[in-house]
């Protein structure tokens, strides 16, 4: 039977998740930021790290001690174009927020900014902070550390996180130019989202420690964390399929993240302490603005990359394919479809705000209820 995925109107599902956020600890301007990113996931078409982490990677994180609600921003080193800030384990998303606002105002001076966050959490869907930049009028790129998930080219043991890098730029389109992913093949809330729809992950993405894969998404979420089978990064396993060239990618994030904050890396990113017991994840993003005006000009650079992507979309199409895309443009299409429909919610997730409701005491009546 197919699973039931009713749409629920974006109002109702914000206001839902800022009350939930406040009744968790988190402040309500704090809450706002939080809901808005995961929000933003899903109006993207982005299902992995929208409503779908809102329980397991938020709240649950806030129940068992791992993530503190109330965010201390600490800026322990600034320059002109330079912040270096200690988010002090709390909300991911709020320190980065506060740090793409100052880089953006640096880079309005200055023309680049860079910044740095550590002892952080989950910041969510990484093309949110590289998009303040681009609605600013600039170019933003971010990336950030995770639990370890990732072997190395021609390894088995988890060692790096999915570790995104992301790149939004200006165009003179409808959207801009976004390429926000993950530089493993699949992402951990891939998986996650998966198993929540009880379908299997495709064969290939996951390396196990006998050098075969596995499908079963629950299973391999469960035996990830013990180190059994690992996630692959781009281009897949050994060197014939370029994964070497993904593996560098992965390895690229991860000293950004950890090096630039003398942050920790990878087996210490478990959110586990030595005796096995939950812990912070200390996390490390890392953030860069730069201001076209202070090169050939904001215009310029808008027409620009706005005909490289139009020649790319009208350039020849393989045979049977229907149209060619670029980056943002899926996010785009998706958006406008979901505008006037909602948040699509699956049955687990049903499930899940139900339960937070009851648990929270909020007087909330959603659509998918009899």
């Amino acid at each position: 039977m197919a699973e039931t995925r009713p749409y629920v109107q974006w109002e109702l599902i914000n206001n839902f998740m800022i009350d939930v956020f406040k009744a968790y600890g988190v402040p309500e301007a704090d809450a706002a930021i939080c809901a808005d990113v995961l929000l933003e996931s899903d109006r993207r078409g982005i299902e992995s790290h929208g409503c779908n982490r809102f329980k397991p990677i938020y709240l649950d994180r806030i129940k068992n001690g791992t993530l503190l609600p109330k965010t201390e921003c600490e800026i322990v080193k600034e320059g002109p174009c330079t912040v270096l800030m200690d988010a002090h384990n709390g909300m991911g998303m709020v320190a980065s927020h506060k740090m793409m606002e100052m880089l953006i105002e640096k880079a309005k001076v200055y023309g680049v900014a860079c910044g740095s966050i550590f002892n952080s959490t989950h910041y969510g869907i990484a093309g949110y902070w590289s998009t303040m930049a681009e609605k600013a009028g600039m170019i933003g790129i971010t990336g950030t550390n995770a639990r370890p998930s990732a072997a190395p080219t021609f390894g088995v043991e988890p060692m790096m996180g999915t570790n995104p890098l992301t790149f939004t730029m200006p165009t003179d389109e409808e959207f801009p130019f976004n390429f926000d992913c993950a530089t493993t093949i699949v992402q951990n809330g891939k998986i996650e989202y998966y198993e929540r729809s009880g379908k299997p992950t495709p064969a290939g993405l996951v390396v196990t420690k006998d050098g075969g894969t596995m499908t079963d998404s629950g299973e391999i979420l469960k035996e990830m964390r013990k180190g059994n089978c690992a996630l692959l990064s781009i281009g897949g396993i050994g060197e014939e399929t370029g994964g070497f060239k993904g593996y560098g990618f992965t390895t690229i994030v991860e000293i950004l993240s950890a090096a630039l904050a003398g942050g920790p890396h990878t087996k210490a990113l478990t959110g586990k302490n030595a005796e096995g017991q939950n812990d912070f994840y200390r996390l490390g993003h890392f953030f860069v603005v730069i201001n076209p005006e202070f090169f050939a000009g904001l215009d310029t650079f808008k027409q620009t990359s706005g005909d490289i992507l139009r020649a790319l979309r009208g350039s020849t199409k393989a045979p049977g394919a229907e149209r060619i895309y670029t980056a943002g443009e899926k996010e785009h299409l998706a958006w406008v479809e979901r505008e006037p429909l909602g948040v699509p919610v699956g049955e687990a997730i049903q499930k899940e705000f139900i339960q937070l409701r009851d648990e929270c005491g909020l007087d909330y009546k959603f659509p998918f209820e009899a």
